[in-house]
């Protein structure tokens, strides 16, 4: 691959601005400015557009398998924990035990590539997933404290809320906790349970979220806490979800983020998709296009305490970038209705991990990490094998699975 690169004859899309007809310049693993500069120049002939690389806020990558798993016939769940105890048992859970570590983690990495998410938060106990992380072909991030709810019955992630919230303040990272999951009276009392413990404060970053009261919501944004929203998986599990509008409304920092697909929406793509149909239907007026751009690019940036590097489009940035191809004139609509097939380009530190063969000659000079695959009647070049890793899991569970996040014919 040159030392440099430019996409010309785009659009591009900071998120914060459009520059129309503009060219984005790589140099090295970072964005160097947005004219045409020396090295490779590829024309992307005004019919695309260029988007920072998707973040997705939330996801459990060892649960990223198919199908869902949730309550029968017309009850939900109070809580969470019902929730466990029914995929624990069920037959899907049996299926995906005999598919390797490994395997779900890789698996789980093309699910977000291929909706364009290059970096990711994948909700465990740092000593389940470090040895694996490394050897993804996405970012995973690493620099994080959690738990995994603020309750008395939950999972015991973590040393405890205290030791691990204290960890983040003092290495500056995200303190990330499911929060008030559910309606029994120890889940709403999450936020009450942090003010006693002092650790409330923009370290936090709450997901799901659904139980919170007016008061709640005034309390995360007078700390500065962040919010990670998951509609998909709420209505499947819980018939409702977080008082989405209200919390946008008091200006805290929402990202939306996928869950696992047990529960969750396929991708990211889809799971935007569905917050902007729930918000419809809820409030009766539409989820701004740009807003929902910004929940999958800054917001989560912010909430990761990750800005100064990744989400956005600007020079001295990382190039984590995505090429669109333009189905409407309004760039935030056409990231909002995207799909899997609506990729041209994908890049993480300036070097492509998938995207149409036209952008061959930007790969590495050796390109044996690449295979190709067929996605939307087109040939495309993707980092690993994802082809290779389905025929495997095939022949693991002993037919010919279909996983909808994964989008190349076969």
């Amino acid at each position: 691959m040159a030392e440099g690169y430019s996409l010309t004859n785009g659009s591009i899309v900071t998120p914060l601005s459009v520059k129309k007809r503009a060219s984005l310049t790589v140099a090295g693993r970072e964005i160097s400015g947005f004219t045409s500069g020396p090295g490779l120049s590829i024309d992307l002939h005004n019919d695309s557009f260029v988007y920072p690389a998707l973040i997705n806020i939330h996801d459990h990558m060892r649960g990223n398998y198919l199908p869902r798993v949730g309550p029968s016939g017309n009850k939900f769940y109070v809580n969470w924990a019902p929730w466990d105890n029914d995929l624990k048992s069920s037959p899907v859970y049996d299926e995906r035990s005999h598919i390797s570590f490994d395997e779900i983690y890789f698996l789980s990495s093309y699910k977000n590539m291929f909706s364009g998410v290059i970096t990711v938060n994948d909700h465990f106990p740092h000593d389940w997933n470090s040895a694996v992380i490394p050897r993804l072909p996405i970012r995973v991030i690493t620099e994080y404290t959690l738990a995994h709810e603020c309750s008395s019955f939950d999972l015991k992630w973590g040393e405890g809320i205290e030791i691990e919230f204290k960890r983040a303040v003092e290495k500056n990272y995200p303190f990330i906790t499911h929060l008030e999951e559910g309606f029994d009276e120890e889940s709403t009392a999450g936020i009450e349970i942090l003010e006693k413990l002092h650790c409330l404060d923009d370290h936090c970053v709450f997901i799901h979220c659904i139980g919170f009261s007016d008061v709640d919501i005034a309390k995360v944004h007078k700390a500065g806490a962040h919010v990670s929203w998951c509609p998909a998986s709420n209505m499947f599990m819980f018939n409702v979800t977080c008082k989405i509008k209200k919390i946008i409304d008091a200006g805290i920092n929402v990202s939306i983020g996928t869950d696992s697909t047990h529960t969750g929406s396929i991708n990211l793509f889809a799971e935007m998709k569905y917050a902007r149909k729930i918000y419809r239907e809820h409030y009766g007026v539409d989820l701004d296009p740009e807003l929902i751009t910004k929940m999958v690019t800054v917001n989560p940036a912010k909430a990761f305490r990750m800005d100064s590097k990744i989400g956005s489009l600007e020079p001295g940035k990382i190039a984590d970038v995505m090429v669109l191809k333009a189905r409407t004139d309004d760039p935030y609509e056409n990231l909002a209705s995207a799909d899997m097939e609506d990729i041209q380009l994908l890049t993480m530190e300036g070097i492509p991990l998938y995207g149409e063969t036209r952008f061959g000659d930007l790969l590495p000079e050796s390109r044996d990490d690449y295979t190709t695959i067929r996605v939307g009647g087109r040939d495309m070049f993707v980092k690993g094998d994802p082809a290779g890793l389905l025929r495997g899991i095939r022949e693991e569970v002993g037919f010919k699975k279909t996983l909808d996040f994964l989008p190349f014919e076969n």
